[in-house]
């Protein structure tokens, strides 16, 4: 909220990630389910006919964030937030809406880390001991498609660690 030379954090960078994060998510939302409604139901259960899902990514940083993460953990706390009242919405047209929250995972800005940063990291981390890989995440993806009981929840997705405030 304040730098440290005292001056308030700017509305543009904070509206800047909310605008990425959340509004970017929301208008995603709202122009994929006017397709999606339209989709023919399957599923052979008595109460399936199920027209698809939305998989939302949120972040840990949603519950645990962290000094300077202001504006990225109320965008994806907001998206954690919306996924319950999403799902009560949209049950009537037969979509499900889950949200993943990964914790840390191997990316292209991890990448970037110092080898200190990531030690720092990898010590906070209960287990495993390392960053997610991509496969982990897709393969929670996979189960959220195919498991119609996962619905208007968020699951967290990063091997137990909660992120202290200060590291």
């Amino acid at each position: 909220m304040i730098d440290r030379h005292g001056t308030p954090v700017s509305l543009s960078s904070f509206d800047f990630v909310v605008n990425i994060n959340l509004r970017g998510t929301v208008d995603l939302i709202r122009q994929l389910l006017p397709i999606m409604i339209k989709n023919e139901p399957f599923g052979s259960e008595p109460g399936d006919g199920e027209r698809g899902v939305l998989v939302l990514v949120s972040s840990v940083a949603a519950f645990d964030g962290q000094p300077g993460q202001l504006a990225y953990s109320a965008s994806k706390g907001a998206v954690a937030s919306m996924t319950l009242p999403l799902a009560r919405d949209i049950a009537q047209y037969g979509i499900r809406a889950v949200t993943i929250a990964p914790g840390v995972f191997t990316s292209a800005m991890t990448d970037m880390m110092n080898e200190k940063v990531r030690k720092s990291l990898e010590g906070v981390m209960e287990f495993p001991k390392r960053m997610g890989k991509a496969e982990e995440f897709a393969s929670l993806v996979s189960q959220v498609i195919t498991n119609r009981m996962l619905n208007a929840t968020v699951l967290r997705l990063d091997g137990g660690v909660r992120m202290p405030s200060k590291m």
